[in-house]
């Protein structure tokens, strides 16, 4: 059988990148269908592109829905709401947040002749947090709002509506991220639209009901910081029964003691009573006070479930109560304020400066140039920079057409390189907080990339050959152009790179996002001539060629067994989207990768044979997509933190600060699944038992921030320690100094940090 040309020894290495322009046609037609299932909004400061009506963080997904059974005409009726689904453990606020946390926000962007009302609020359930009581939601909440559509509506032109929002949650677990976003809604104004009619239904069955026949009083007492609230004409199914109580004004009771023994309830009769500490942030006494009263499930916990039945109510307030002194703050806010300033005096933390004298700018720009220079030795790039060495074989004797390559290689990296950073810088100063690697916390470019792998893999292992599949026009391109060729393959090295941040990088990245753009730019540039100096000083100085074994049979050899390197790398960005999005987004790119190969292998064949496969193949991977696609998408149903050793805790700004105020050491390791480096260090120093040991005896806390996902608190905390990238590691210790360590940290080192302590 002969060998075909792309498997001759003196041309597989140029056929690399003809490959990958193959490779994102096809990526095209198999992934394009994800637009019909999924919906990605990139936000840029204040303004956004393409506004959605789902906005999808690592900690909600929030939509705008609608409810308008008789479509949308005056007198008709509409409702919109705001549909919030959070991750496992998060929760955002009700009307009065309690003790901390902010309300939900809508600010409603209207045609004219509607009018929006306030929020129905859903009777919330009552969250715990240390010493604290909230009131909120878990899992998912609809936040209904009634339209009002006048004789003044108009519908446009289409007779469609354009309905807008812009919301703001503060989403809390522990810690607290202030989120919002910006939302569109278009629908037609002569069409019913009951999609969301069960969950509307829902959120108003969960609201208080008013009750017009009973009466409500609430009586200082003479102590000054307590009140009786007396409540006569519930209903039969509330008596004698344990109620829970939302007042609806924030600083007038004492949230917490509502769950402890401060408080009292108890049945005279049919009159129910309670007598309720008041809030040390408390005002002057007010003339009434509107609360809510929620009838738990039988047998369910007062505490930590919404009611099965509410009420809302309206009472007098008879006498006086003695005014706070509003100079103290709580005891919360205090604790939180004293270990803030405990935080920031025993760790100081560097702020990124915008000047940088010229030697700490040349100190950076070695640091980028070696950083590049070891880029090379990562096991997803150093394929690529084998195979590009063995294409030095096809030009023989010709020194001009190998110094033209290895400049249009080198070409490809650096502009690759400095169109990375241009991005990001961009990015940053619209107000994103982003770093190295940030294309990679998208699930989407994690999926594109494994695609990418998947086809070189299958190209260089033989299952296709690139003449097979396409018109030799394109096959041969390389052919007619061995410097697009080149610049492409370095193009290519760049994106295979990007994951991974070597030594020296993490400083001068760190420095570079907080330079001016022409000194940044340049760092970016002195990355790229690192890495790209290997196959630039090959091409230039002909006696490393000796250092090459001559052609022959074995390079096909050669050139199959980097295939193995290539798939090796798709099982890793699988295992990324595993992280990012659970196993269902990790089984569905699995199948999608399925239908990639199948893809491949069809358009190798002859005939009607071929043309009927390829397209059974893509209607199969456009009705896959539509079926899963939007699993590469939503965040993972439970945190990554399922991934960490019971040693270690996730990370949080305020978790941090509480260690240190204790005066505990703390270690954070900033890390990402899509990190190469970060897995090794993970695997080796971080897990040995001498290093865990010895942290143990330092009693050092060991904090985790896994940054996979974009994590603005994660990217702040980086900047401070003059980093934008990950793998960071710092030793925290209360009165000293940051330690930040290597990249690659070695067991000594760590423990020699340990030993400063």
């Amino acid at each position: 059988m002969p060998i075909s040309p792309l498997l001759r020894p003196h041309r597989c290495a140029h056929h690399f990148a003809a490959v990958w322009l193959f490779s994102l046609l096809a990526l095209c037609a198999v992934l394009l269908p994800a637009t019909a299932s999924a919906q990605i909004q990139l936000k840029l400061g204040s303004a956004s592109t393409a506004l959605s009506d789902t906005v999808v963080t690592p900690r909600v997904q929030a939509q705008l829905v609608a409810l308008a059974p008789q479509g949308i005409a005056p007198g008709k009726p509409l409702e919109l709401g705001l549909r919030i689904q959070h991750q496992p453990d998060w929760h955002t606020y009700w009307k009065n947040a309690g003790d901390s946390g902010l309300p939900t926000q809508l600010d409603w962007q209207l045609p004219a002749g509607m009018q929006a009302t306030d929020i129905a609020w859903p009777v919330p359930q009552q969250i715990r947090v240390g010493d604290m009581l909230n009131y909120g939601y878990e899992g998912t909440v609809l936040l209904p709002v009634t339209v009002k559509v006048t004789d003044d509506f108009r519908p446009d032109p289409d007779g469609n509506i354009d309905i807008r929002l812009t919301a703001s949650w503060l989403v809390c677990r522990v810690e607290c991220i202030p989120e919002d976003g910006q939302f569109q809604l278009r629908v037609p104004a002569d069409v019913a639209d009951t999609q969301w009619a069960t969950e509307f239904a829902a959120a108003h069955a969960q609201a208080p009901v008013a009750l017009a026949q009973a009466q409500a009083s609430f009586t200082a007492l003479p102590s000054g910081d307590r009140v009786e609230l007396r409540v006569d004409g519930l209903p039969a199914a509330a008596h004698a029964q344990t109620l829970a109580f939302y007042p609806e004004a924030a600083d007038t009771f004492h949230h917490a003691a509502v769950l402890g023994q401060d408080w009292t309830q108890a049945w005279e009769g049919t009159t129910w009573t309670a007598q309720l500490p008041l809030s040390d942030m408390r005002g002057d006494t007010p003339a009434q006070l509107d609360f809510v009263l929620g009838l738990p499930a039988q047998g369910g916990d007062v505490a930590h479930a919404p009611p099965v039945q509410a009420w809302r109510l309206s009472g007098p307030v008879q006498g006086q109560w003695k005014s706070a002194d509003l100079a103290q703050v709580s005891p919360a806010l205090a604790a939180a304020l004293a270990a803030n300033q405990q935080s920031q005096s025993t760790n100081p933390l560097p702020a990124p400066s915008t000047s940088v004298s010229t030697s700490g700018w040349l100190a950076a720009l070695l640091g980028g140039l070696i950083g590049g220079l070891l880029l090379n030795l990562m096991p997803c790039v150093f394929p690529v920079l084998a195979i590009k060495l063995m294409g030095f074989a096809r030009h023989g004797s010709d020194v001009r057409a190998q110094r033209s390559n290895g400049l249009a290689y080198a070409a490809g990296v650096i502009i690759s390189f400095v169109a990375l950073g241009a991005v990001l810088l961009a990015l940053r100063a619209a107000g994103e907080q982003l770093g190295w690697g940030f294309q990679l916390q998208s699930p989407l470019v994690v999926a594109g990339l494994a695609a990418l792998f998947t086809l070189i893999g299958l190209n260089l292992a033989g299952v296709f050959e690139l003449g097979h599949v396409v018109p030799d026009r394109i096959a041969n391109l390389h052919a007619r152009h061995p410097l697009g060729d080149a610049f492409i393959s370095g193009v290519v090295a760049v994106a295979i790179a990007s994951p991974c941040t070597a030594p020296f990088m993490g400083a001068s990245l760190g420095f570079a996002v907080g330079m001016p753009a022409a000194q940044a730019l340049g760092i970016f540039v002195a990355l790229g001539v690192g890495m790209a100096l290997p196959y630039v000083l090959v091409s230039w100085v002909p006696a490393l060629m000796r250092w090459l074994p001559r052609p022959g049979a074995w390079m096909d050899t050669f050139r199959r067994a980097m295939a193995f390197p290539m798939f090796a790398t798709v099982v890793w960005l699988v295992w990324v989207i595993g992280q990012q999005t659970g196993i269902d987004g990790a089984a569905a790119l699995l199948a999608l990768l399925l239908c990639l190969a199948a893809l491949a292998w069809a358009l190798t064949l002859r005939g009607t044979t071929r043309v009927l496969l390829a397209a059974v193949v893509l209607v199969c991977g456009g009705l896959l997509m539509v079926g899963t696609g939007r699993t590469l998408v939503e965040p993972a149903p439970v945190a990554a933190a399922a991934e960490q050793q019971d040693v270690w805790q996730a990370w949080s700004a305020p978790k941090q600060a509480e260690l240190l105020a204790q005066g505990r050491p703390v270690f954070v390791d900033y890390t990402a699944a899509w990190c190469v480096t970060c897995q090794y260090n993970k695997r080796t120093t971080l897990s040995d038992s001498d290093v865990l040991a010895n942290f143990a005896q330092h009693n050092v806390a060991l904090l985790r921030a896994d940054w996979t996902r974009r994590d603005p608190a994660i990217t702040q905390a980086l900047a401070q320690l003059g980093r934008s990238g990950v793998p960071v590691y710092v030793l925290l210790a209360p009165g000293q100094a940051p330690v930040v360590l290597s990249e690659l940290p070695s067991k000594q080192e760590v423990h020699n940090a340990l030993q400063m302590l």
